[in-house]
């Protein structure tokens, strides 16, 4: 078993002052579990940001390890669930948050986070799908469970430039919906258009300037990432029974709006958790994705590889809102 090898670790020094960078750590220093995995792939989301910045709130105790998914071989178990040699991968729960996560080329993990990489799928695929690709069929399924179906009328996707966005845009067009995507970014009209979106507008283009309780029914459905303002006026622009399934924050936790949209219009408003799912509902949608939405982990336009060493510069950029797609972060170490 290798006894030395590179994590990306963030330090925190009196004053706010960061750290950021690759290290070379050994096994020892890593947190218990029963199953240690060798990590071939993880990506870049929000929270892993977050992680990297001084006043991000995720990160509790330095040093620290972020990166909340990974994909990897089992190098050993001590879960008579995993093997060694088997292709697994990891999302959610305490990874990259309170527990070391997986932008690092060994970790090690409780169990009960671990779920077996569908055999159609490649480390590397789980990767492109990651975190957001699972928030996203998080998304998708209980906007179906609620009843919307395609010939319901246009599905909003708002800040489909980002990770849970672009795929949401993805799945949801395969599935035959008519889907409308918001994005700040109007040069990826065509990458939009290309994922799936029927229409590609910008905020200024359905977001009233001035927020209000109701407002025109337009969309059958939302899918949200940005809350705040933007939450507030899909809600107000939802038909009559529609739904709103809200996956993050990165317009603001606040949420400015009335009972209105609620009582007056019976529209619901799902919160969409993919951190403690439970490892039935994991494996279930990690076999559709590797079934029915296997091709969007295989179309590399929107989809940016990179390494260890690039991600204190594209978290930073991520906070500012210079990125867009998929940041695939390629953790093995190089032969």
């Amino acid at each position: 078993m290798t006894e030395r090898f590179r994590a990306l670790v963030v330090r925190k020094s009196d004053g706010d002052i960061m750290d950021v960078s690759v290290q070379e750590l050994g096994l020892s220093d890593l947190p218990e579990g029963s199953v240690t995995i060798r990590v071939a792939y993880s990506s870049l989301n929000y929270k892993d940001a977050l992680a990297c910045a001084p006043n991000g709130g995720i990160v509790k105790s330095y040093p620290f390890i972020p990166g909340i998914d990974l994909s990897g071989i089992v190098m050993t178990s001590h879960d008579p669930r995993f093997t060694a040699g088997q292709p697994v991968l990891v999302t959610g729960y305490e990874l990259g948050v309170t527990h070391f996560g997986g932008l690092s080329e060994i970790v090690r993990v409780p169990g009960d986070w671990v779920v077996p990489v569908p055999e159609s799928l490649s480390l590397r695929e789980a990767m492109v799908f990651g975190t957001a690709g699972f928030t996203a069929a998080l998304a998708v399924e209980r906007l179906e469970q609620h009843g919307i179906r395609p010939d319901d009328g246009p599905v909003l996707v708002t800040g489909a430039s980002g990770g849970v966005g672009s795929i949401s845009v993805a799945m949801l067009a395969k599935l035959g919906y008519e889907v409308t995507a918001a994005s700040g970014k109007s040069q990826l009209s065509d990458t939009l258009r290309n994922l799936g979106a029927a229409h590609v507008v910008s905020r200024q283009g359905w977001q009233p300037e001035r927020p209000r309780a109701l407002d025109k029914q337009r969309w059958a459905a939302v899918i949200d990432v940005c809350g705040g303002d933007i939450l507030a006026a899909a809600l107000a622009s939802t038909r009559y029974g529609g739904a709103v399934a809200a996956a993050g924050l990165t317009a603001g936790g606040q949420l400015p709006t009335s009972v209105y949209p609620f009582i007056l219009r019976g529209i619901a408003l799902y919160g969409i958790d993919s951190v403690y799912a439970s490892a039935a509902h994991r494996t279930r949608l990690w076999s559709r994705m590797a079934d029915e939405w296997k091709f969007i982990a295989q179309d590399n336009e929107w989809i940016h590889e990179i390494s260890l060493q690039d991600v204190p510069e594209y978290t930073a950029r991520m906070l500012e809102g210079q990125t867009w797609g998929r940041a695939l972060v390629h953790v093995a170490a190089e032969d």
